[in-house]
């Protein structure tokens, strides 16, 4: 039996208000936390991920909490990620009409042969990172038939008729904005997509694909998925008045930096040692120490923990819709989502945000 509405306490997403809202201009609510599932898939992909059987638990557990958005990508564990999430869906019976799909295509590809695994000798974590295979991608892989392939093989993966957002993983270099915007936009037309949405890039590229699909009457992003978190802002210079100016919703990943602020700055974990992408965030966390420290103060003061602090930090944003949240166990996944009741006072905010060190700008393709 599938969980019923009113045992679920989450709201739609308004900032940190009750009433319903959407993301971006669109027609599309989504909950206030966004469940991220390339948490999910298989240790051979990264040592720190949690496979299946428990996958479906954090799954079940956070829809309950009331979270109906979920987030994925092709790329998340080779596909394994998108595959636990439709089983989640047909096995905790969730309804359709009541979730929110967003899955990812990618423009970087290695045959499966060169793919590099998280048990590779391989040190250089960007490297690895920058290998991961996507599944069943033809060559060459930036052409209107990739993408249409990329989708078909997620919706075979999912489970699903339709993805309710799908999001292009990084900017293309490789293949004109023109023919980016034409095929997402024939995407949607085709009934495989409602509507599309980017993830990390520079504002100036966004800005030249939104505007091409604006002036072509061709389907525009209602969503940017970028890094923001407490010690990683830089998206506050050039790409959140941007977003502002269209009126594209802004769905951050990495809240808690990868759990750097979910922890005192000399503690440690498994996914910091071994995952692929930990390389951008440790001169982040040398930088930014003291907000680290501020952090930890303030959690104590409040007798909550730091990553709720994080998460209310974020929340508290307006120009931010809903961050993705991710945990590696059921108990940091619960505690993550109280975050949803802390509200912090200006004073709080500020001692947060004023020791800030700026960054280079980190995973843009």
């Amino acid at each position: 039996m599938s969980p019923t509405s009113s045992s679920r306490k989450m709201t739609y997403v308004l900032t940190l208000s009750t009433f319903p809202a959407r993301l971006g201009n669109s027609g599309l609510k989504v909950s206030r936390l966004i469940l991220g599932i390339g948490s999910y898939g298989s240790k051979t992909w990264e040592q720190w991920v949690v496979e299946e059987e428990e996958a479906i638990q954090h799954i079940k557990m956070a829809y309950d909490a009331g979270i109906q958005t979920f987030d994925t990508a092709n790329v998340y564990s080779n596909g394994e990620s998108e595959r636990i999430l439709g089983k989640a869906i047909k096995q905790l019976g969730l309804p359709r009409e009541e979730i929110v799909v967003m899955t990812k295509v990618s423009f970087f590809h290695l045959a499966q042969s060169q793919t590099l695994q998280a048990t590779s000798t391989n040190t250089d974590s960007a490297e690895r990172y920058s290998f991961h295979t996507i599944p069943n991608a033809p060559h060459p892989i930036s052409n209107n038939q990739h993408i249409f392939d990329s989708v078909k093989h997620s919706l075979e993966r999912l489970q699903l008729d339709y993805i309710d957002v799908l999001q292009c993983h990084r900017f293309d270099h490789d293949t004109p904005i023109a023919e980016t915007m034409q095929v997402l936009h024939d995407v949607v037309k085709a009934g495989y997509v409602r509507y599309i949405g980017m993830s990390s890039c520079y504002a100036y590229q966004f800005q030249a694909m939104q505007n091409y699909a604006i002036y072509h009457n061709l389907t525009p992003f209602i969503s940017m998925q970028n890094q923001y978190n407490l010690i990683y802002r830089e998206e506050e210079r050039e790409m959140i008045p941007t977003l502002k100016m269209f009126g594209v919703g802004m769905i951050p990943w990495s809240p808690l930096s990868q759990g750097v602020l979910c922890r005192p700055y000399s503690q440690t974990t498994l996914r910091a040692q071994t995952s692929g992408i930990a390389v951008f965030w440790k001169q982040a966390k040398e930088d930014n120490k003291e907000i680290i420290f501020r952090l930890e103060r303030i959690a104590k003061t409040r007798g909550i923990s730091m990553a709720q602090v994080a998460i209310a930090w974020v929340l508290s944003k307006d120009a931010i819709t809903a961050p993705i949240i991710g945990a590696t166990s059921i108990k940091n996944l619960e505690n993550t989502i109280d975050a949803i009741d802390v509200k912090l006072t200006d004073e709080e905010i500020r001692q947060l945000e004023e020791p800030y060190v700026a960054q280079a700008i980190q995973d843009h393709a």
